[in-house]
């Protein structure tokens, strides 16, 4: 079953008791949000699902950092995490790279100072720029953002690798430098080199909205209802070929959260005065903890 655009699929709510093992479940598996800085919730929510380290594992998607108060922490407490926990790379983690390389400056509501400052920032930088930008295990595929409705989920693991490849080798500054861009805004298989490479990051990384045949649209960010005309959210289009796994995502903060058959947009908005969401896999238990610093109201749509 696709998603459609009306909100009849969002969900919101906050469940405080702590989690009981599933029984014939010895491991747990957890996705959780954006958490974008906000150390002190990501801290609240491992204590609340009861996470632990041996016995569980996490799925990140993406944006450890920016805009909240403690990214520096937020890093360094998933990296101590180890093998427990995985993510993938946001288009905030991928600005944090960039900045630091020299290749672009700092926004105006930007929180990557203590980390460029930070006496562990070369190990932590390096670290971030090893995480994939797409995870695939047992019909289940995470990526940041979303994927282009011709993908299919072993096609999104194959171009994230590519560009994986590329921020692991000598050519990582290369890219890095000529990351930033809207061009090109829609998918060919003949693209080539860093315009190929580009698209690909914007699409796991950046996409809300697109047209069936993989044109993506990055000015809008609000709400599915503010669909631009002959748009659609990435998870609409009843063609898309990644429909027969299960997508768990992020980054779209004014959809809410959102919990279907086959998509998991698990960013509740922790930054802006929402919540931090984890969900557990595979009975599907959702846990929230509340915003404790927001930095702005939550956008609007």
């Amino acid at each position: 079953m696709a998603c459609d655009c009306t909100g009849a699929l969002h969900f919101q709510a906050v469940l405080t008791s702590a989690a009981q093992p599933i029984p014939g479940f010895p491991l747990a598996l957890y996705a959780i949000g954006d958490i974008q800085g906000c150390h002190a919730e990501f801290c609240e929510l491992l204590t609340l699902i009861g996470f632990s380290k041996t016995d569980d594992r996490l799925w990140l998607t993406g944006d450890l950092v920016n805009r909240g108060p403690d990214s520096l922490a937020v890093l360094r407490e998933v990296r101590a995490l180890g093998d427990a926990a995985q993510t993938v790379l946001g288009n905030h983690d991928l600005h944090l790279l960039t900045v630091a390389a020299g290749h672009a400056g700092a926004h105006r509501d930007d929180t990557l100072a203590p980390i460029l400052a930070a006496p562990d920032r070369d190990e932590l930088l390096d670290w971030l720029a090893s995480k994939p930008l797409a995870i695939i295990e047992d019909g289940m595929l995470m990526v940041h953002a979303g994927v282009l409705p011709q993908w299919s989920a072993g096609r999104v693991v194959e171009l994230a690798h590519e560009v994986e490849a590329t921020l692991g080798s000598a050519a990582r500054e290369d890219l890095l430098r000529v990351l930033y861009g809207d061009e090109p805004r829609a998918w060919r298989d003949d693209l080539e080199g860093f315009d190929r490479q580009r698209a690909i990051v914007n699409a796991l990384t950046r996409l809300r909205f697109c047209t069936t045949d993989g044109r993506m649209e990055f000015r809008e960010k609000r709400s599915a209802a503010y669909a631009p005309a002959g748009f659609a959210p990435w998870f609409a289009h009843p063609s898309r070929r990644s429909a027969s796994s299960l997508l768990i995502c992020g980054h779209w903060s004014t959809l809410g959260l959102l919990l279907a058959p086959n998509v998991l947009m698990l960013d509740s908005g922790c930054l802006w005065g929402g919540a931090l969401t984890a969900i557990r896999l595979p009975d599907r238990r959702v846990f929230q903890v509340p915003s404790r610093e927001p930095v702005a109201p939550m956008p609007r749509g």
